[in-house]
This record gives C-alpha cells, structure tokens and sequence, in this order.
C-alpha cells in the first residue's frame, strides 16, 4: 500500500496516536509551535483510516492504548506503508520496550515524561530521512522514466499513460479502436501495437478506408478472381489475405461505407472472406486495429455507421491526446524531426533555438503532429545557421495569439453576456477537435444530450 506523497515544501506533518486526550492536545500545541502541522487520533484504528486518507511524513504513536497497541500498529505501518517513519512513546525508559519498537519497525523511541526539545529533534532526523527519501525515489522514478515507446516520442503524462495501456494491451488478440484529432499518429500506434504484439513478425498491412471507393474497397480487402470485373484480368489476394497471421489495420474506418460495414463485419465475424466473383471462403487468421478521428456514436444515431460493428472493433478504445495537451512533447518530437531532415538534407543542425522553441509552445497545433512534421521540414529546408530559429517557422507559427473570448477593458459597452461567453467557447471546443462531440463533450464537462441541445440553442452548428 502506498501512502500520498508529500510536496517537498510543505511544513512536516506529524499523525499524533495518543489515547489521552490532554496528552495529545499538548503535542499539537507544540508541534505547532514548531512549525510541524499535526492530526491526533485516539487509537490504532482510527490512525490507519487518517492514513489512508492524506500523507503524513512519521507517526507518533504511544505504546499502552486500548485496543491495538502501539507496537502493533507499528507493525501494520511498517508493512502498509515502509518508507513512513513510526516513533513510539514509553513510559519508564524500559529498554525491553524499547527493543521490542524498534523489532517492530520502529524508527526511534522517546520516553516518557516527554523531553519536548529531544523529542522535536527525533521528529526533525524522521522527517529529514523521510523526504531524503522520497526525493531519492523521484530521481529514481524520473530516471526510469521512457522517453518513447517503440516509435512514440514524448514524456506528458497523457503519454506517459498511453504507454502504460499499450503495455498492457499489446501482445493481447483485442481488438483496438483508436481515437482522436487528424494528425495524432495513429498509424504510428497502431504500428507499434503490431511490434510490440506476438504477431510482430508477421505481415502489418494498413489501409485508408477513406481513400477508395466502395468497389474497389471490397476488391482490396478481400481480394478478387480473375474476370470478377473488367480490369479483373488475374486471380489477386486481398489485403486480409495479406495480413494473414499478422495485424491489419484499417484507418479512417468511420469513412466506410455501409453496405461494405456488413461484408467486413460478416467477415470478422466468421474469419472468412470470400473475394469479388469468387464461390469459395478463404480463412484468415488477423488481429484488427482500426482508426478514426469521427464521433462514430453520432455516426451510429445518423445511421452512418453500424452499432454491431462499432462494438466489434471496439473491445478497447484507445484515445490519442492532440499535440496542444502534450506540454514540451513538443520539443522533444520538433528536435527528432529536426535530426531526421538535416541528416537527409546533409545540414549540421543542433537543434531549435531557445526563442524558436517558445514560438512551437505558444503555438495550438489544429494539425498535432502532422503539422508539426511539415513545419519541421520546412524550417530545416529553409535555415541558413546551426539552430532552428524564428525566422525559420512559417508566419502563422511566429505570429500566433491565443484566441480571446473575453474583451479587455472595462467599459461596459464592450462587455458580454455569459450566454454568448458560453456560445463562443462551444464554438472554440467543437473547431479544436474538429466537430467531434463526444470528445467536445468530455472537454467542457457535459453529457452529450446537453452539448446537443446548447449546439441547437446557440446554432453552433450553423457558425452562426
């Protein structure tokens, strides 16, 4: 069990176990002159709730209670909690007391009468070790800390709980619907999915759903016959057949058209597919990763997109963060690109310059990580020194203010009404993620029947 850490600069904080009241009371009063923040409980029991509930850096704890004593709460922290601290109270200075605390985990003891000043100097060396180490266990964490994943590059915390999900659900057989803005690098996951999956060695084959037209999406997935139409002029396998025994992906999935949904899902379904003008099933053997940056539970209430479907490729969802919610992901993502194209482009490039470097922060990113890559090339292409520098980003970068809902000033002429603050930042949301409600929905904290019905009030939808 892990107990909350505490920020390092906060004043220590001291949990009292004492069951006499007055003691305790006097403990606070002295803690708190200290400047130590300090919680008295009466028993064991109610110590370890207060535990579980907010972080302390030790415990002062007595011996003789009701109930569980001292030694055995002792005991329970050392096993719930190991890096917390436990000083224990005794009366009479017994040395066999003192033993059996410190058998029990104990990391000093005071005896009682208590010596005020001794025991402010043992809770002063507790806390010093505590924080000493948690501090320690940072550096530590930051250390092991992945910078990529396969191919993924970055340290946000929204990737650094992708990469966690990734590792759990990699080498699965699931299903896998990832999500989210244009741009995001989805194929780049779903690759890294395949690499990192038992199926690595095997073909990874990707289509775009958007890209071709139905016939000739229904011939390149699951193959064709020869004479099955006018260009048919041999037998072709598809790219289910291709995939066999690897990973398909499908991207843009939401761009399929419905009637060629219920062959894929029939196909899914069976584990068969029968190619264009054929008579005989062809087994296939594939893990399918698809992709989409539409709301398909909207596409599913407009009829655009099967619900049986939606619930087969999506056993897990996996929603990929925009580049404008990944902090210096940014950098970190700018400088490898920047590394890619001066090596292609034979230029001795170390990097982007402080003042470049805070233009790619500022700037929102509607086109995440696509968009980044091109301006990366562009700046490498077009740069006469030895870092990235302003003058190297497009003018949209250089010149790019946050867009304001609020006027400045306080005439009251120019002021709004909350209602059209509201209109516009609605508005604002749904532009960011490119009319995706459901996503819009979860940004401004709203079920999507709300979003609906404000979309409809304020005629979002229209721009108006």
């Amino acid at each position: 069990m892990s107990e909350p850490d505490l920020p390092v600069n906060e004043p220590p904080r001291v949990l009292i176990v004492e069951d006499e009241k007055s003691m305790g009371d006097m403990l606070m009063t002295d803690f708190r002159l200290r400047g130590f923040e300090s919680k008295w409980c009466a028993n064991a029991d109610k110590a370890l709730v207060a535990l579980k509930q907010s972080g302390y850096d030790v415990v002062l704890t007595d011996i003789n209670m009701p109930g569980s004593s001292g030694l055995q709460l002792c005991n329970q922290i050392t096993s719930d909690y190991p890096d917390l601290p436990v000083v224990v109270m005794t009366a009479f200075g017994s040395m066999e007391t003192a033993i059996s605390a410190i058998r029990a985990g104990a990391y000093d003891f005071v005896t009682k009468p208590i010596e005020m000043e001794l025991l402010g100097l043992t809770i002063n060396r507790a806390v010093r070790q505590r924080r000493l180490h948690d501090q320690v266990k940072r550096l530590r964490e930051q250390a092991s800390r992945p910078e990529q994943f396969g191919d993924l590059i970055g340290e946000s915390p929204a990737m650094l709980e992708l990469y966690a999900q990734l590792e759990r659900i990699a080498d699965s057989e699931t299903s896998i619907l990832l999500t989210g803005e244009s741009g995001t690098g989805k194929e780049l996951v779903a690759r890294t999915i395949h690499q990192k999956s038992r199926r690595a060695d095997q073909p990874f084959v990707a289509v775009n759903c958007g890209a071709l037209p139905e016939a000739l999406l229904e011939s390149e997935l699951f193959g064709h016959v020869k004479g099955a139409f006018t260009d048919a002029r041999a037998d072709r396998k598809g790219l289910f057949a291709e995939a066999h025994g690897g990973t398909l992906f499908l991207d843009e999935i939401g761009e399929m058209p419905v009637p060629m949904q219920v062959k894929l899902l029939r196909a899914l379904e069976e584990n068969t597919v029968r190619p264009v003008g054929g008579n005989q099933e062809v087994k296939i053997d594939v893990r399918l990763l698809s992709a989409t940056n539409r709301d398909l539970a909207t596409a599913i209430e407009e009829d655009r997109f099967r619900e049986d479907l939606y619930y087969r490729i999506n056993v897990i969802q996996l929603e990929l963060p925009p580049l404008r919610s990944r902090g210096t992901d940014v950098l970190k993502i700018g400088g490898h690109f920047v590394d890619q194209f001066a090596k292609r482009a034979g230029k001795n490039i170390s990097g982007i310059s402080e003042a470049a470097a805070q233009r790619l922060l500022d700037y929102s990113w509607p086109g995440n990580i696509r968009e980044l890559r091109n301006a990366m090339e562009r700046a490498v292409t077009l740069t006469a020194h030895e870092q990235i520098v302003v003058e190297d980003l497009s003018e949209k970068i250089r010149n790019f203010e946050s867009r304001q809902f609020l006027v400045d000033g306080t005439d009251p002429a120019q002021l709004l009404p909350m209602e059209e603050i509201e209109r516009r930042y609605i508005l604002h949301v749904l532009d960011s993620v490119e009319g995706n409600k459901s996503t819009a929905a979860r940004i401004l904290g709203l079920d999507r029947k709300t979003l609906y019905r404000k979309v409809k009030q304020y005629g979002v939808e229209t721009g108006e």
